[in-house]
């Protein structure tokens, strides 16, 4: 069984990340101030009105992204390159706020790049010195604890790499300890030992060679699992349960708590808190901007279609929207027939059910352009799984597992699975199974940048397809 790499809670990373907070609020108010030093430029109300837009927008946009995630393991060039991507999305919109809803004049463009550049550069500076300074610390030694993995199981293999891959955590794996295993696991081309089992722990975790202690035992070993922690009990370790959860196919897993008691979510939205606020802004400025552009389009393509044959120009079927709501989709339409429900015939190569302008509009996705307007009253988004007709939907769900889970969030014109290729006809069980396993992948991993490259990846590849018809 693959098992997916999901974020394992460590401690250290949530005070490095509370520090990169404060640091990304103070230069953006520094690197703006500096500027208008060199300048010569007093420091007005408009300045703060910047800053304080800027600020906001940054740190919503971050959590969209899940920028202040444990880089563990990633180069501290892909970090510096999101960062640089964060902060120009930050000062686009930024801009955009402040000459919509404020009453600013028009902006100084070279002064603006001065805050830029200054912000790339004093951003990128402070990530790579920061992860520098802990990594050298780390070490050399200081707070670095040793550390042992109970279970040579996937998820113990998992946690060793990441530890191994984040020298800057001060966490040292000195070994593995099971009593059904031996040998060694091998981690980015290191042997780590099992050194022997779970007696031998107790014993070397009484005998302060160990610091702290993950267990990573399935969930149905419970009952050696509670000998061992109460034998571990005598000790000064501190011990650490590594819930066996990803045994489960997790869709976009997260921990939280109420009134104290941890709970950890198995199936879950991405759609939450600020994101929801990101993605319909994100919906909004872009489907205004696009309607705008293919307005005239949308005409030619009406008349097209009211003069060369019989019946409305709009059809709008019925399909599932988010936690399986029902919503009307328009489209333009395409044949003769408007089924609509409990069996509806999936459109073939040369069906005879087009109108005369019915196939072109299929191949070239012309026909889904009304959807903008569907983004635009919030019925669905510009990215996300393609919405399917109730009658197919609830021919699915039956017989591929998840298949409902990919209503999780809004259906959208593109997605994943329709720029890797897998739109058109699903004449196929296999087809199907492999357009719902990239629309929960894109419900797992999703982020505002995942989403910009799909909107990229459209436009060359997602409207016309020779799968379309």
């Amino acid at each position: 069984m693959e098992f997916r790499k999901q974020s394992v809670l460590l401690g250290n990373a949530s005070l490095v990340a509370a520090i990169q907070r404060i640091a990304d609020v103070c230069l953006i108010v520094t690197s703006l101030s500096v500027v208008c030093f060199f300048e010569q430029r007093k420091w007005l109300l408009s300045h703060w009105v910047m800053v304080l837009v800027a600020i906001v927008i940054f740190q919503l946009v971050a959590e969209a992204t899940d920028f202040y995630r444990s880089w563990r393991g990633v180069p501290v060039a892909k970090e510096i390159k999101n960062a640089i991507i964060l902060i120009t999305c930050t000062l686009c919109c930024s801009l955009l706020i402040l000459l919509l809803f404020v009453e600013f004049s028009r902006p100084d463009i070279v002064f603006i790049a001065k805050w830029y550049i200054s912000l790339c550069i004093s951003i990128s500076v402070f990530r790579f010195c920061l992860r520098n300074a802990v990594g050298y610390l780390r070490g050399k030694g200081y707070n670095k604890k040793n550390a042992a993995i109970v279970g040579k199981t996937s998820v113990g293999t998992y946690l060793g790499e990441q530890l191994i891959l984040s020298p800057w955590l001060g966490i040292s794996v000195v070994g593995y300890y099971d009593d059904n295993e031996t040998g060694f696991v091998e981690i980015d081309n290191e042997k780590i030992p099992v050194l022997g089992e779970l007696e031998q722990l107790v014993n070397d975790a009484k005998g302060g060679k160990i610091d702290r202690i993950y267990i990573t035992l399935p969930m149905c070993h419970e009952k050696r699992i509670r000998e061992l922690i109460t034998e571990l009990s005598d000790t000064t370790c501190s011990v650490l349960f590594v819930p066996d959860i990803f045994t489960f196919n997790l869709l976009h897993s997260r921990s939280f708590e109420i009134n104290g008691i941890p709970l950890i979510s198995i199936f879950d939205t991405p759609m939450v808190g600020s994101n929801v606020f990101i993605k319909r802004i994100e919906d909004i400025i872009l489907s205004s901007i696009i309607l705008l552009l293919i307005s005239p389009i949308l005409c030619m393509i009406a008349l097209a279609v009211k003069f060369t044959s019989s019946g409305p120009i709009i059809f709008k079927q019925n399909r599932y929207g988010i936690d399986g709501r029902e919503i009307n989709v328009w489209k333009f339409r395409s044949m003769n027939v408007m089924e609509n429900g409990g069996s509806v015939s999936q459109a073939k190569k040369g069906d005879k059910r087009f109108t005369p302008i019915g196939a072109f509009l299929r191949q070239t996705s012309l026909d889904e352009l009304p959807q903008f307007i569907n983004v635009l009253k919030g019925d669905m988004s510009i990215v996300g799984p393609r919405p399917h007709a109730v009658a197919h939907n609830e021919q699915y769900r039956k017989i591929i597992k998840g298949y409902m889970l990919r209503h999780k969030v809004k259906p959208g014109i593109t997605g994943l699975a329709q720029v890797n290729g897998w739109r058109g006809e699903t004449d196929t069980l296999e087809k199907m199974e492999k357009r719902i396993e990239y629309d929960l992948e894109y419900i797992r991993t999703w982020s505002l940048w995942l989403d910009f490259k799909i909107v990229f990846f459209t436009i060359f590849k997602g409207f016309i397809n020779k799968n379309a018809y």
